[in-house]
């Protein structure tokens, strides 16, 4: 009996794992996240802020997901995800409280930018928590899950910081004090997990030096081709959506219009995230869905360029159907390639954002500068990329779990 208590423990102890990884998604990073533009009406007024000020604050992030993407990850993989997402939140903890206190632009910038270094750091950490845990498997619908939670988070920051948090504490600063106290309080509780009985707990363990990290990356044809995927689909939903509440009201729709309409595609994203992931593990194939969800984000986008009415509620749920399923299998599709596995699971992911971050920098100005050519006309060129990515997919070699498949068949 005590020869299969490790096993039963890391079993049982995976699902806990699981929980709060989707909670830190939910509470540290997304929330807080998508508090901010409903804050900076707020926040604007009270320090003095212009409007070009303001979405510098809001760009420092995209910024940051560029340089964190090379450090975070092989930090994690050095030193594991849980003493990684400890000194995160942690991190995050500190310097979103401390942009409580901003009074001026200077102060608000650096505090947001190292808020921004941890929570790109949590993120990537936390997907390599859920492939030292989880079998390839089960690692799809652990990645749904906390996909899950970061759509559950963007959908709380923008409907209650303004409306109901800022009332309820007292204004601006002191709903990021509380924030600031919830990732503290998420940092102690992943110091008191325990990483050591997963799936792959002890290679994760091992120390692992940058160099060795990064350069062992590099090398994976299947890893460059789903963070040039992922990035096309990440410059595409950015730029979509920052473009689309403009975009409807210059067609005349009411402002609460054209915000549930942005809302409805976060919503029907967390909806289908999980179900797109366990249809991937039950059919044994990422390729496959990953390349199905990336074609319905690229015709929902296209079709906003064209479509008027109700149509354009239609084109926003097929271009949101898949959004959080895609990202939470390329995450596992990353973390299962051969070679890769829970020991390199935060470089590799790390290389991921670090793409992620430059589409997120230039797709939106670029699509908002295609518009003296015609107003749907950005929908077009970011559907462009993910098509491109969609493309890429076709130059794929089997990933670690279809060949998996075939060498039973």
């Amino acid at each position: 009996m005590a020869a299969h208590t490790p096993h039963i423990q890391s079993d049982g102890y995976k699902w806990r794992v699981l929980t709060l990884a989707a909670l830190t998604f939910t509470c540290v990073v997304a929330t807080q996240h998508m508090s901010m533009p409903e804050l900076f009406d707020e926040i604007a007024a009270d320090i003095g802020l212009s409007l070009v000020q303001i979405g510098w604050i809001w760009g420092i992030g995209a910024v940051m997901g560029i340089l964190v993407g090379l450090i975070g990850g092989p930090v994690g993989d050095r030193f594991g995800p849980r003493r990684t997402l400890t000194v995160a939140c942690l991190l995050m903890g500190i310097a979103g409280a401390a942009r409580g206190l901003s009074n001026d632009f200077t102060m608000l910038a650096l505090t947001t930018l190292i808020a921004g270094f941890a929570q790109w750091s949590i993120q990537m950490n936390v997907h390599k928590a859920c492939g030292v845990w989880f079998p390839k498997e089960q690692l799809g619908m652990a990645n749904g899950v906390v996909a899950v939670g970061m759509a559950l988070g963007f959908l709380l920051g923008a409907l209650l910081a303004a409306t109901v948090f800022s009332p309820i504490f007292g204004g601006w600063r002191n709903v990021l004090f509380v924030y600031g106290a919830v990732a503290v309080l998420f940092g102690m509780f992943w110091w008191f997990s325990d990483e050591k009985s997963g799936v792959e707990g002890q290679q994760s363990n091992q120390m692992i030096t940058f160099r060795e990290a990064i350069w062992h990356v590099m090398r994976f044809r299947n890893v460059w081709i789903l963070c040039i995927a992922t990035a096309g689909v990440s410059g595409c939903v950015n730029g979509m959506l920052g473009f689309l509440p403009l975009y409807l009201r210059g067609l005349g729709w009411e402002p609460v219009a054209a915000d549930s309409t942005l809302a409805s595609f976060h919503a029907v994203s967390m909806i289908f995230a999980i179900p797109i992931a366990l249809l991937s593990d039950r059919i044994r194939s990422r390729r496959g869905v990953l390349m199905a969800t990336a074609l319905l984000i690229c015709i929902g986008t296209a079709l906003l360029g064209f479509t008027i009415g109700v149509l354009i509620s239609l084109a926003v749920l097929i271009a949101g159907i898949s959004r959080d399923g895609f990202m939470a299998l390329t995450m596992t599709a990353i973390i299962e390639e051969k070679g890769i596995g829970a020991r390199f699971a935060g470089t590799a992911i790390g290389l991921n954002m670090s793409l992620m971050g430059v589409a997120g920098v230039f797709a939106p100005p670029v699509g908002n500068w295609l518009v003296k050519l015609g107003a749907g006309i950005p929908f077009l060129f970011w559907a462009a990329l993910v098509f491109l990515g969609f493309v890429g997919y076709f130059f794929m070699r089997p990933t670690a779990l279809e060949s998996a498949i075939r060498t039973q068949a």
